[in-house]
């Protein structure tokens, strides 16, 4: 079974976006495996909460990435 696991900051994608991410990996692992991937392929999106994550052993916000605003839960 196909997996792929996509770990965002929280609040930082919309519903439209999330959905995106799902179908577009879905269609990667189809291109790659043939038609019988799509029927298994799993794609997660998990949000992680601020400040819950970072790189080079200092914790991440989104103040500390330049103040990126949330992009709130409308279609972009």
């Amino acid at each position: 079974m196909p997996f792929a696991n996509f770990k965002v900051p929280e609040k930082t994608l919309t519903p439209r976006q999330k959905e995106e991410i799902v179908t577009r990996t879905t269609e990667l692992y189809v291109e790659i495996y043939g038609e019988r991937a799509r029927g298994t392929t799993l794609v997660l999106v998990e949000e992680v909460a601020d400040g819950g994550w970072g790189v080079s052993g200092e914790v991440l916000t989104l103040a500390a990435l330049g103040g990126a605003a949330p992009a709130g839960t409308g279609d972009a």
